[in-house]
């Protein structure tokens, strides 16, 4: 299987997941339908589902067109049905989907949100609860349930990549900077994204391996991490708390 990663909007990713042995080829969000159908064009490649992560516009309003266009199924979380474009089938966590994706339980950016996590890829398509070097806003949920999603990722293998909905990563690289990141990793990436940027490249993608070691809401059980949000001593949740705060107040 392979993975092609989808600019859209303004700073929107889209995905889409094409498996060569059945032809069958799943777009996860649908942010912007002119580029994807484009893409899909473009590959020769038929969509037979869409997997949706959460319920915010910038990751459904395209689904109606797409649905036209391609006759693909829609998929989405039961609990989240009432607010998601019509669903042909629904799902919850521990959910497997066809494809291998694992269906994981990710509240926090809304109360909704999932991921899809497939093992084989290893990848995680993370939309906007785990970022590029940060983590969503809180819309609906919890710093709490925010702190156990990333925690549940966390526990994925180092060498998954995480494919978020966003390129939100140099501003998020800037942020993350202030709270003890490993130099050498902070360097590195540093003196990647302006390339990435002029040569048009997403910036998503990085692993969890690379993200433990630049992303603080990763890192909030380091005493350096503590110590550099003001809370030397406490608690991970308390300094995945504060850092998410000060993000917001940045």
């Amino acid at each position: 299987m392979t993975i092609e990663i989808i600019r859209c909007l303004q700073d929107n990713y889209a995905y889409l997941v094409h498996d060569a042995a059945t032809g069958d080829t799943t777009l996860i969000d649908a942010p912007e339908a002119a580029p994807i159908l484009a893409r899909l064009a473009e590959r020769g490649w038929r969509l037979a589902r869409i997997y949706i992560t959460h319920h915010h516009n910038d990751h459904i309003d395209a689904v109606p067109e797409i649905v036209a266009a391609t006759g693909a199924k829609v998929w989405g979380a039961k609990a989240d049905a009432h607010r998601l474009p019509p669903l042909d089938h629904a799902f919850a966590p521990g959910d497997t989907l066809p494809g291998g994706a694992e269906v994981l339980d990710a509240p926090g950016h809304t109360l909704g949100h999932v991921a899809f996590h497939y093992p084989a890829l290893k990848a995680l398509f993370s939309a906007d609860s785990l970022m590029t070097h940060g983590c969503g806003r809180l819309f609906e949920g919890t710093a709490e349930q925010m702190f156990a999603t990333i925690a549940r990722f966390n526990a994925l293998p180092a060498e998954t990549r995480v494919l978020s909905g966003h390129d939100y990563a140099r501003a998020n690289l800037a942020f993350a900077a202030r709270y003890a990141p490993d130099a050498s990793a902070l360097a590195v990436r540093q003196a990647d994204l302006p390339r990435l940027a002029q040569e048009a490249l997403p910036t998503t993608g990085t692993t969890l391996e690379s993200e433990r070691l630049l992303n603080p809401y990763l890192r909030c059980h380091l005493p350096e991490v503590a110590a550099a949000a003001g809370l030397a001593g406490a608690d991970p949740l308390s300094v995945f708390t504060a850092i998410r705060r000060q993000k917001d107040n940045a």
